[in-house]
């Protein structure tokens, strides 16, 4: 499915021109949850705790990980746990999940393809993520995934992250395009919150960690169901020769 905001299904889906792609990570291009999982629950068990389900941890993911960590150990969204207890925690999981950060993590169904076509059709890409960079590295040169983008911003890269539209802007500079000039392929509101910021349209994926909200209500320009129908929303790459 794919669809623009107040538009019924029948209706032919809007088309992007984009100079530069601009892809989240976990829940959007990687199915990270398994390994995120492991190391919040392995934290836990340090500390005397009792595990959580995946699917729990899994909604507790989006803000980065020192966020996901006091989700964890408050059990609330915006709990702030005692700050030795968080010291001491945040090393133990950040340890857990560098042994193990692509342990079980893989690409979501179509990914690798769609990555690849866009590449050869010299659509220009690019890589936004709250996850610090100790993590994303390791990560992206596991799953092979590295050389796709031109340039790559975490968590820790600058001084705000998504939903702040810094990340996307300094994106934009970086790759020298102005930012309506590129799309935002996201899973969550933080995406969505972060592209309209940036004066940026934005593309969702109905599969990914959203946080259990409705993204049809956040009314991002289109929502797809997989990957295979991102290539029909592209048109051919902003500055590039015609046919």
């Amino acid at each position: 499915m794919t669809v623009a905001p107040d538009q019924p299904l029948s209706t032919k889906p809007i088309e992007f021109s984009a100079a530069v792609v601009i892809f989240d990570l976990d829940g959007t291009l990687i199915h990270t949850a398994p390994d995120l999982a492991r190391a919040v629950n392995l934290m836990r068990e340090d500390l005397g705790m009792a595990g959580f389900s995946e699917i729990q941890i899994m909604d507790w993911v989006g803000n980065g990980a020192s966020r996901l960590v006091k989700r964890a150990l408050t059990e609330s969204w915006d709990g702030e746990p005692d700050p030795e207890l968080f010291t001491k925690a945040y090393a133990l999981f950040q340890q857990h999940y560098l042994d193990g950060v692509c342990e079980h993590s893989r690409p979501y169904p179509d990914v690798l393809e769609a990555l690849e076509e866009l590449s050869q059709r010299g659509f220009r890409l690019a890589c936004v993520t709250n996850k610090p960079e100790r993590f994303t590295g390791p990560l992206l040169d596991a799953l092979k995934l590295t050389h796709y983008f031109e340039a790559v911003v975490c968590g820790d890269s600058l001084a705000e992250k998504k939903p702040h539209p810094l990340p996307l802007v300094h994106l934009c500079k970086q790759t020298g395009v102005r930012v309506e000039q590129a799309v935002l392929v996201g899973d969550s509101v933080n995406d969505i919150k972060a592209a309209r910021a940036a004066g940026m349209p934005v593309i969702c994926v109905s599969y990914g960690y959203n946080q259990g909200v409705d993204l049809v209500k956040l009314e991002p320009d289109a929502i797809i169901d997989s990957f295979k129908e991102l290539s029909g929303l592209l048109q051919q790459p902003l500055g590039s020769p015609g046919p």
